[in-house]
């Protein structure tokens, strides 16, 4: 594309909410996408402040409650932001809007997201993000990143699009959000997901931090149980890592981890998590190979009963 990209983000939580400030910096035409009552008239008064590891400030021009209302802006490009459980809803809007061209790149924490947009508008429609920081929505429009470990990565599933993904790429970088493009994005997924779909569940169901978690001898075996399996799935999925590469994860956290996964504010909220995406996926990969995965079978379940159990709750 020798144009100017127009972009739409879809999500203003934490993460969409920093990806959005990003874009809006190099393109105050960004549009923000977003259902929440009264987030438009907010963001719209105060934009979009983030703190931490991570300093951005800009204004929010273009702000729409609807994925309908994108049917006239004609996005060059859309990206994801929102939770996985949102994900089939928000596909089936896109439907009423997509045009052949359009690209949607899914930011999502979790497996196989990007596999589940492609079935409904072909691979060449679609990219995928790592992202390397981590975010809690102080209020709304009021992001702290907690860490970045930078950078982020994107690709895509079909090679003709690596231009695409390299302005996508530019644009993010040059608004203070390092971003590289990769030629294999779901290398740089799985190695994200490995430590995510492990320390998830532990932190939903303790309410301990990650740091904790993996500071308590306890915790720390379950999730290191959980390190293991996930490691397994992925290097029989062909992405390939070591226990070294594990190990030096379990550290790393258990320095920086500070903050509770947002599993778990998604349980004490009384909301559904994204558990299908995280050790949802690690089961349903394994089964398909015969990998034993108990750890992951017994969180799994568990988090799935948490759930149940909150939402039929007075």
């Amino acid at each position: 594309m020798g144009k100017s990209l127009k972009i739409s983000v879809i999500g203003l939580g934490a993460t969409g909410s920093v990806i959005a400030a990003a874009l809006i910096k190099q393109d105050p035409e960004t549009v923000c996408v977003d259902p929440k009552p009264g987030l438009g008239d907010l963001l719209i008064k105060n934009g979009i402040a983030v703190s931490g590891a991570l300093e951005i400030k800009t204004p929010v021009k273009r702000f729409y409650p609807n994925i309908m209302d994108l049917r006239d802006n004609k996005p060059d490009v859309i990206i994801i932001s929102t939770k996985t459980y949102h994900l089939e809803n928000v596909l089936k809007d896109l439907k009423e809007i997509f045009v052949p061209g359009m690209k949607i790149i899914s930011s999502h924490n979790g497996l196989g997201t990007e596999d589940v947009i492609a079935e409904e508008f072909g691979s060449d429609a679609v990219f995928r993000m790592s992202l390397s920081f981590g975010a809690s929505l102080i209020s709304p429009g009021r992001i702290n990143v907690n860490f970045f470990d930078k950078p982020n990565y994107i690709g895509c599933l079909e090679r003709d699009n690596k231009g695409t993904g390299e302005k996508i790429t530019g644009l993010l970088t040059a608004g203070g959000l390092d971003t590289m493009f990769v030629d294999d994005i779901k290398f740089y997924v799985w190695r994200k997901m490995i430590g995510k779909c492990s320390n998830a569940p532990v932190c939903a169901i303790t309410g301990m931090t990650i740091k904790d978690i993996l500071n308590n001898p306890n915790t720390r075996e379950i999730a290191t149980g959980c390190y293991r399996e996930a490691l397994a799935v992925s290097n029989a999925m062909g992405y390939v890592f070591d226990e070294n590469y594990t190990n030096d994860i379990i550290e790393h956290m258990a320095e920086i981890g500070t903050h509770r996964d947002s599993m778990h504010y998604d349980i004490e909220n009384k909301l559904p998590t994204e558990i299908d995406f995280l050790g949802g996926k690690i089961v349903e990969y394994a089964h398909a190979r015969g990998i034993p995965v108990p750890f992951f079978e017994i969180m799994t379940n568990l988090i799935r009963g948490m759930e149940s159990s909150k939402n039929n709750q007075d």
